[in-house]
């Protein structure tokens, strides 16, 4: 299995500095700031960057899980949201919640359900987010 990497830069002091990350595959880049992390100003952060790789992982997943059981997708869009709160004073990601819906030609809901729990349970970006408090998912057909 390949290494996949990235890098990141800051430069100043945490609250006027700012940061920028590349992609080693130079197919994504951007920069991102202390506003953008913990203040909700416009731009990105490590945690956006987290919950697209988790979104990304899950769908692969969940359409791996479905093919191998003879239900192949037609479509699997899932959105991801990372909270960032404050724990004992550190700023911590304290809950992951995917939103999937699907288009599984011959597959109930109870089915897709199942398929969803098991690629929550089972695709790499999960397991690596384990200690995340708080996972939940919304699987929906249609």
């Amino acid at each position: 299995m390949p290494t996949s990497q990235a890098s990141a830069v800051w430069e100043g002091k945490l609250k006027d500095g700012k940061g920028s990350f590349r992609a080693a595959s130079s197919t994504f880049n951007g920069p991102f700031t202390f506003a953008t992390r913990f203040e909700g100003k416009k731009g990105t952060n490590p945690e956006e960057l987290i919950a697209a790789a988790h979104a990304a992982c899950f769908s692969m997943a969940l359409s791996a899980g479905l093919e191998k059981a003879g239900k192949p997708v037609s479509r699997v869009e899932t959105t991801a949201a990372c909270t960032m709160d404050m724990v004992n004073g550190s700023p911590t990601i304290t809950k992951m919640e995917l939103k999937v819906r699907g288009t599984v030609p011959g597959l109930d809901q109870a089915g897709f359900q199942r398929a969803a729990d098991e690629a929550k349970r089972n695709c790499p970006v999960s397991r690596a987010l384990a200690g995340i408090p708080q996972i939940t998912l919304d699987a929906k057909l249609g």
